[in-house]
């Protein structure tokens, strides 16, 4: 099936501003996620930023970026407008990736499209099996609870998201940033306003739970870490540049 994978980029974020220009190996996080996706082959990568900084930064390291508007609740949002300015009907799968996630392992992202073309569902994600207690307390690692536990080979429906959770509830899994859907289906998730459930919690994909529509989670091999915090751009630059 013909993908195209979107990577949302913005310099605002709140807790670590300017994180997709800061560099590892003298290349930004962002063009290093930009490499990874290509690494993956499953299709034509494009960055949507808010920011002209991030797409000059993308052009010169060889990749491809479009301008989109800084008015966008959500990296979704953001990769609708990207996918409208393309204008392209030939596209049957879109990947939406985190720029945010330097060490996402290609093998994980091949293994959610290869699910999403043999299920057509509306959203598919990934998630990975928590192995340090502490993370079910974390609010800056998201959970998601599966209807089944999560296997190499099924690819279950997610009941909820949450930040916080209790360790007695049944098939919890840490949720990777990633989601794969169908040009209707983005179309659709981007018409319904913001839910109550998505601001308090400040988890998007809970617009698409609260609007019935389904999210099926893929088991993931590997847990990248994400750039959320200082700290984390630090342990992360530290493995990155011990691995080169």
């Amino acid at each position: 099936m013909k993908t195209l994978v979107i990577i949302p980029s913005r310099l605002s974020a709140t807790r670590l501003p300017g994180k997709p220009l800061l560099k590892i190996n003298g290349l930004s996080i962002i063009s290093h996620v930009f490499r990874k996706a290509e690494e993956a082959n499953i299709g034509e990568v494009i960055v949507a930023a808010e920011d002209k900084e991030i797409v000059i930064d993308v052009e010169k390291n060889g990749g491809r970026a479009i301008l989109t508007s800084n008015q966008h609740t959500t990296g979704t949002d953001r990769i609708y407008e990207a996918f409208r300015k393309l204008n392209r009907s030939d596209v049957e799968l879109i990947i939406n990736l985190q720029g945010d996630e330097p060490m996402i392992d290609t093998g994980d992202i091949i293994r959610l499209k290869k699910q999403m073309q043999n299920s057509r569902s509306n959203i598919g994600t990934l998630a990975s099996v928590i192995k340090d207690h502490d993370l079910y307390n974390n609010e800056n690692v998201v959970k998601v609870i599966t209807k089944e536990s999560l296997g190499e080979s099924n690819f279950p429906e997610a009941l909820d998201f949450k930040r916080k959770i209790s360790k007695t509830n049944q098939n919890i899994y840490h949720h990777l940033g990633i989601y794969c859907y169908e040009p209707e289906t983005l179309q659709k998730f981007v018409s319904y306003n913001q839910t109550k459930n998505e601001i308090k919690n400040k988890l998007e994909q809970l617009r698409a739970l609260d609007n019935n529509i389904e999210i099926k989670v893929a088991l993931s091999k590997s847990t990248p870490i994400s750039v959320d915090t200082e700290e984390d751009f630090v342990a992360i630059k530290k493995i990155m540049e011990y691995k080169s």
